[in-house]
């Protein structure tokens, strides 16, 4: 029975509200982890590189990129299965077939990685040509202390996957985006100090996917136990087909993705030097910080459309769509704008050898900024069932990456790797959100997008400008630019609070409290 003196709202509408409503509770948790995410990443990378100098660092974060692309491989796309399956499973049959869901995308995951982990302690050949600069032990000793932890971070990543199907970001949030970040940060402070290396710090980064793991196994259990689900035998031939023919192009296309973040440290680290696979890595660190709410918002978004679209929902689906990318837009603009402005302050925070990155900066922040006015479309076509167009898609932008950091690393080292690297994401996001705009209702341009896009990015230019003209590339004309900026985008946004959906976002806020 509703309270008196509210209004009951259709069905329609009540579905519309609960969609946006779960995404905007998400996407606060999303932020909040991001952020802490960002900024303990930021850490880690300052602490690494004044302990080691670019020159140690690159060798340590070289070994994680080649980590991170392995994980990703090695899960072969199940836990983005479990996000497009569990939800549909929820919302159909009440979970029957979750068990078998989670045994079929396990299993596979943990060998495939254990299989992978064997191959590198058998192959030394491999880290002495992934680390040349690095001594031929070290290089070996550092690659095996990966090798050892890379089942347990694989499981960990398709066990997260299926609690987010669940409709919770917070174990996903607490494992990798504030657990991980802190522990490693907290770990690496006294490494730095007593007795820094790169075999020690890369320790000091690895050893909390043990409690990652931990955590991701009991959360599981614990939305099994909240949402049980009538009992169910294995899985049938036809539902382990319907999972892996979505599975394994997403497999694929999920390489591809993180390769994008971490190919250009690879091709430094092969084709330059390993000071520069340092200095842009810190790069990469500052334009992911930047877009952290599209991030939070991915994560949220993604089971709520994957549940409309199964019970038939679209325009529910597409209007979760728009809002979202609404919001993205608004609050992510002005933060690359600020970083394309003063991308040598910024960069300075790491050391004086990294402000020589600043070019490489702007390059990423304008792809960034394409990245952003997309939306997530990318995952508008996974919920959707299209992990074969996702492939497609992400397969022709790696090959842009490729040819182009391969052309121009060796010319133009940090430089060549971010032109590379933000050629493709435009390519990659342009064609995603041309695919998701043949779904009838998916699209972004509305009045209120165009509303975010002048407070989100001409008023916060037509502010920043000014200051990066008269003050330079200076910490005292960032300060003037955010001062300036954000004290009038905090008064547009109240004044246009209704149209660009602040409202809702604020409003979940606002129920918690009450």
């Amino acid at each position: 029975m509703s309270a008196p003196g509210t209004t009951v709202a259709a069905p329609g509408e009540s579905a519309a509200r609960c969609g946006v409503a779960a995404t905007a509770r998400g996407g606060w948790w999303g932020f909040l982890g991001s952020t802490v995410n960002a900024v303990f990443g930021y850490a880690l990378v300052a602490l690494v590189t004044r302990g080691l100098g670019a020159y140690g660092a690159g060798a340590v974060f070289t070994g994680v990129a080649a980590f991170t692309i392995l994980c990703n491989t090695c899960k072969l796309g199940a836990d983005t299965g479990l996000v497009r399956f569990v939800p549909g499973d929820l919302a159909t049959t009440g979970g029957r077939e979750v068990g078998a869901l989670l045994r079929c995308a396990v299993l596979p995951g943990a060998a495939a990685s254990t299989a992978a982990a064997a191959l590198l302690f058998l192959s030394p050949w491999t880290a002495t040509s992934l680390l040349p600069n690095l001594a031929p032990d070290d290089a070996v000793t550092l690659v095996r202390l990966f090798a050892v932890f890379l089942p347990l971070a694989t499981v960990t990543l398709i066990l997260l996957g299926a609690t987010q199907g669940y409709g919770t970001v917070i174990p996903f949030v607490g494992v990798e985006q504030i657990g991980k970040p802190v522990l490693r940060v907290l770990i690496a402070v006294p490494v730095v100090l007593l007795a820094p290396g790169v075999l020690s710090l890369a320790v000091a980064w690895l050893v909390p996917s043990l409690a990652g793991f931990l955590i991701a196994w009991y959360a599981v259990r614990r939305c099994r136990r909240t949402s049980p689900g009538p009992a169910s035998g294995g899985a049938t031939a036809a539902a382990r087909r319907g999972f892996w023919a979505f599975a394994a192009p997403r497999a694929v296309s999920s390489v591809f993705d993180i390769s994008a973040v971490w190919v250009g440290v690879v091709l430094l680290s092969c084709l330059a030097t390993s000071e520069e696979a340092g200095i842009y890595t810190a790069v990469g660190r500052v334009v992911i910080a930047a877009t952290l709410l599209q991030l939070a918002i991915r994560l949220a978004v993604a089971p709520e459309i994957s549940r409309l679209l199964a019970v038939g929902d679209f325009p529910q689906a597409c209007h979760l769509y728009r809002v979202s990318t609404r919001w993205i837009v608004l609050f992510s603009w002005p933060l690359l704008v600020l970083l394309t402005s003063f991308p040598g302050t910024v960069l300075s925070l790491f050391g004086p050898e990294f402000e020589q990155g600043a070019t490489a900066l702007v390059v990423l922040c304008v792809a960034a900024a394409v990245n952003v006015g997309v939306g997530n479309a990318q995952t508008v076509l996974l919920m959707a069932g299209k992990s074969s167009w996702h492939l497609a898609v992400t397969g022709v932008a790696f090959a842009v990456q490729l040819t182009v950091g391969l052309l121009a690393v060796p010319h133009f080292g940090v430089l060549g790797a971010a032109l590379s690297w933000g050629a493709a994401t435009v390519v990659e996001n342009l064609i995603s959100a041309a695919l998701v705009r043949r779904h009838p209702g998916f699209t972004v341009v509305d009045r209120g997008y165009l509303l975010a896009t002048v407070t989100g990015l001409c008023l916060t230019v037509a502010l920043v400008l000014p200051a990066r003209l008269l003050a330079g590339d200076t910490a005292i004309g960032l300060a003037v630019a955010i001062t300036t900026g954000f004290s009038v985008f905090g008064i547009s946004l109240w004044r246009f609070r209704t149209p660009l959906g602040v409202h809702e976002l604020v409003g979940v806020l606002r129920e918690r409290a009450t």
